[in-house]
């Protein structure tokens, strides 16, 4: 029996699953899933949880049954490729034939001193539940700070602003705009919102370090009863530390094939690839599928293609709160709440075609 592992449940590793299971997992093949804990989480969702808006089973979906697949839960803390095999703490190695890492991303702190200490984070379902339980038990008046004002923080401090009405949230961007990728419209849409729901929002700025309860932005202290990092993220530290051409987050560079380039028989998918685009639960779900065929041709014996078609991305979707939203949906800007119909309808399909 070959045995396939994937190294976390994630988009990726979730989606390899669904398109191999229940019908199309050859007999001779196994597979077994290693992951801290013992379901799917919803990343997306995160900044929900740590705002306290909604229930933590909310954000878990169950990994899929079958009669040849096996659930390792553990700490993972290194791949041996040459006996092929996946190192666990306090556990037996797992061998594989094929070894697919999906193990995620970590906050990058990018050398702000004091960053990793004295900051909350919602880059892993235990980071979130930390956040959730720091944010929820402040009291009336304090104030938080958001350092990063991508997609997590825009959406971490608006559901923040809805749930704790009585807080006084201050975001942090280093730009002129929060979310200058996006068209100026659908920027200004957003900076009005939090104009209206009493998020502070503090453009050009600088976080040159951080202490307990204090964030510097250009050298001046800022007091926050707690401080959430959103701002920027790299490959999973078992990731940076492999052998491999990587990129300047850590991620390592693949072939057409999603495979390393010198060992064909470890493939990388979502925030742990280098790939044209900035990581997303699409990509991930994108770059699974045609990970999959890779290996169904291969054990089967078929010629594979040459490359594969660019993955095409749909959109991107962002709440504000419970009620409005921001989208761009094939390259147009969408706001309000149909922008957050979207979103929500775009989750509820999810959980209910993996639940």
């Amino acid at each position: 029996m070959k045995n396939l592992v994937i190294l976390g449940g994630g988009y990726g590793g979730m989606k390899i699953m669904s398109e191999l299971l229940p019908n199309d997992l050859p007999e001779d093949v196994t597979i077994t899933l290693v992951d801290r804990v013992p379901y799917h989480c919803l990343k997306t969702e995160f900044y929900a949880l740590a705002a306290g808006t909604i229930s933590d089973i909310e954000v878990r979906v169950a990994f899929p049954e079958h009669p040849r697949v096996r659930f390792q839960y553990g700490e993972i803390i290194g791949v041996d490729t040459d006996a092929k095999k996946v190192l666990l703490k306090d556990k037996e190695p797992i061998v594989y034939d094929d070894l697919v890492i999906g193990l995620g991303c970590e906050d990058k702190y990018h050398g702000v001193p004091g960053a990793h200490q004295f900051t909350y984070s919602i880059q892993s379902i235990a980071n979130s539940r930390a956040t959730y339980s720091a944010l929820n038990n402040l009291p009336p008046g304090s104030v938080v700070g958001i350092v990063g004002a991508g997609l997590s923080g825009v959406e971490l401090a608006s559901e923040l602003s809805e749930s704790r009405e009585d807080l006084k949230v201050k975001l942090f961007d280093r730009g002129k705009h929060i979310l200058s990728a996006f068209p100026d419209r659908l920027s200004k849409y957003v900076e009005e919102w939090f104009n209206s729901h009493n998020v502070e929002v503090i453009n050009n700025a600088n976080i040159t370090r951080v202490e307990e309860n204090t964030l510097y932005n250009h050298d001046q202290p800022i007091y926050c009863d707690v401080i959430v990092w959103t701002a920027g993220i790299q490959a999973n530290k078992l990731v940076r530390e492999m052998e491999g051409e990587k990129d300047h987050s850590g991620r390592l560079l693949l072939t057409p094939h999603h495979h390393l380039p010198h060992d064909e028989n470890i493939f990388v998918v979502g925030d742990c690839a280098s790939l044209p685009h900035a990581p997303s639960a699409q990509l991930a779900e994108g770059q699974a599928v045609q990970i999959v065929e890779v290996l169904k041709k291969r054990w089967a014996g078929e010629k594979l293609p040459e490359a594969f078609p660019q993955i095409k991305l749909k959109g991107v979707l962002g709440s504000l709160g419970k009620k409005h939203g921001f989208a761009m949906v094939a390259d147009l800007p969408v706001t309000g709440r149909v922008a957050r119909l979207i979103k929500s309808g775009v989750l509820w399909m999810y959980k209910f075609h993996n639940g």
